[in-house]
């Protein structure tokens, strides 16, 4: 997730999580963002990744679910967060629906775990003055409940596959050939997605290899040859690249690393 910088003062920090829940989160994390008069804008980008935010404005608890277009988060006086980020394709443990009905929205916890545990978090995390490592313990706390009630986890299926190979190849790889490689039609990987990611193995991977360049033009010294990082990332050219950047991040490369570099 990115802040963008501003006046305001942000404190951001990402934490392990516990043992029991590491084959499911990426990290947990906080943020405290003090605004002046001045409301904040900052912009989320496409991560492939779901999250779990709990905040002290209005005692508001909400998944994030996964995003095919940036968003534009407006803050304004003082927001505590504390926070949990799934991996891929893991949220669908903790969340008992089809993740496609969260994609590029929000929903509150009221809603996906009941008034009465979301109530029950909401108020260990706020009623009393603690520190970002005991909101961080409390919250995974209650995501061992949700874990220890969901149904017994069955064998690895093709989306957890699919999920690992598409991201060891930063997202150049085809879809199909992949539902090949592991006995499944396109159709039957696509259903699977859809329930347990979200969105469909190809959005997926277009979103890998977006990242993957996005993170590699972040590194460079000198202004890039567009064509050469087309090729290096996958694209079949240059007009396709600008096309996945339109898309995920609203500009073109050349402006969008300006934009980063300002």
């Amino acid at each position: 997730m990115f802040y963008a910088s501003t006046p305001a003062m942000i404190v951001y920090q990402e934490y392990p999580p516990l043992p029991a829940l590491r084959p499911w989160l990426d990290c947990v994390w906080t943020c405290r963002v003090q605004t002046g008069p001045t409301p904040l804008t900052h912009h989320v980008l496409p991560d492939n990744c779901i999250d779990i935010l709990c905040q002290d404005q209005q005692d508001a608890s909400f998944a994030v679910g996964m995003m095919t277009a940036p968003i534009a988060v407006i803050s304004q006086g003082l927001v505590q967060t504390v926070a949990a980020r799934f991996k891929p394709g893991a949220a669908a443990r903790f969340f008992q629906l089809p993740l496609c009905e969260l994609n590029d929205g929000r929903a509150d916890l009221q809603q996906l775990w009941g008034r009465e545990l979301a109530a029950r978090l909401g108020d260990a995390l706020w009623c009393e003055p603690l520190s970002n490592a005991q909101r961080v313990s409390i919250l995974q706390e209650y995501l061992l409940l949700r874990l220890r009630a969901a149904p017994p986890r069955h064998q690895a299926g093709a989306a957890e596959h699919a999920i690992a190979a598409i991201e060891a190849a930063s997202g150049q790889i085809r879809v199909d050939g992949l539902a090949q490689q592991l006995g499944v039609s396109r159709q039957h990987l696509a259903q699977q997605f859809r329930q347990q990611v979200g969105i469909s193995p190809k959005l997926f991977a277009r979103i890998c290899r977006f990242r993957a360049a996005s993170q590699g033009l972040k590194r460079l010294a000198e202004q890039p040859d567009w064509a050469q990082v087309a090729v290096q990332y996958g694209y079949f050219d240059q007009s396709h690249l600008i096309h996945d950047f339109q898309d995920f991040a609203r500009n073109s490369p050349e402006a969008w690393l300006t934009g980063r570099r300002a």
